[in-house]
Order: C-alpha cells, then structure tokens, then sequence
C-alpha cells in the first residue's frame, strides 16, 4: 500500500511540475510576440504614445484625463499634448496649444537599449516651439515621453504604446 501512495505522490509530483513548465513556456511565448510586435511598429513607424500622466518642471506629477497622445506615422507625426509650465514666448493663438500640431518634415531615430527597450529621437523640422521628442519604450510597452521646447521649460509624460 505505500508503494502505491509513492508512486501515486510522485505521478502527481511530475504532473504539476509539467503543467507548470509548460505555462511559463507559454507566458514567454506571449511576451516575446509582445515584444515582435512593439519592435515591428517602432521600426515601421507605425505607432501611438498614450499618455497618462505628466510631470512638468515644477515637479507635481498629474493624471491626465481624456486622451492626449503623440501619434508616429510613417510621413508624418500628431501631437495633441497638454502642456504646463513656463513659456516665454506666448503663442498668438491661445486655442492652440504648444504641443498640438501636426509635423510632415522630421527626424526620426530608434535604438535599441542595453535595458530590454529603445530609445527613440524625434526632431520635428516645421515646428516652432518643439526642438525634440525622446521616446524611452520598455519591452512591456510602458513609454516615457520627454519633450524638449524651443521657448518653454520642459516636460515629461508618462504612458504606454499603443500599436495598430
């Protein structure tokens, strides 16, 4: 009888053991097509930072509510962010913010991190009051925008990227 109970414990031993290799074979499939997929779109140009919260120089991080993203084509690039800070040249049109706009002429520039992620350079050439965008993407999709103003203080975004 405990032969039995023996080989019926280490029976279910291996069974669990299985079952549990073979789910983190799969989670590490599904993460690595996660990955394909976040690098197929940085390299294609074909992407979309959704942000959710902001930090501007002041240092009081904010929730942002509603959708603000900096969308990446392959010809051209929108950006409808808010901004907080100080500017020292006022726009002429107050209903236009100084991160909404659309850029067909810019410089794009991805490379890969030695921290699982990229780090992608954006320099819209049409733009005023932009100098660079500095995309800093993990592996897990989490993104953290810094954008750098000709005429107002920095400031840094943080969200994820949305592929299409």
């Amino acid at each position: 009888m405990k032969n039995i109970l023996k080989y019926l414990l280490t029976g279910l031993l291996l069974l669990a053991i299985q079952v549990n290799t073979e789910a983190q074979s799969s989670k590490e499939a599904k993460k690595a097509k996660e990955v394909e997929v976040i690098q197929n779109a940085i390299d294609g140009k074909n992407y979309t930072f959704r942000a959710q919260s902001m930090v501007p120089m002041t240092g009081i991080t904010r929730q942002l509510n509603g959708v603000y993203d900096l969308t990446i084509s392959d010809n051209e690039i929108t950006s409808f962010l808010p901004y907080m800070g100080r500017i020292y040249m006022p726009l002429l049109d107050p209903m236009e913010g100084p991160l909404r706009f659309t850029s067909k002429d810019f410089t794009y520039s991805a490379s890969e991190d030695r921290k699982k992620g990229w780090t992608i350079s954006i320099k819209p050439k049409d733009v005023r009051s932009v100098r660079e965008f500095t995309l800093n993407v993990q592996d897990n999709g989490n993104a953290t925008l810094q954008v750098t103003g000709n005429d107002r203080q920095p400031v840094t975004f943080y969200g994820y990227i949305e592929t299409a």
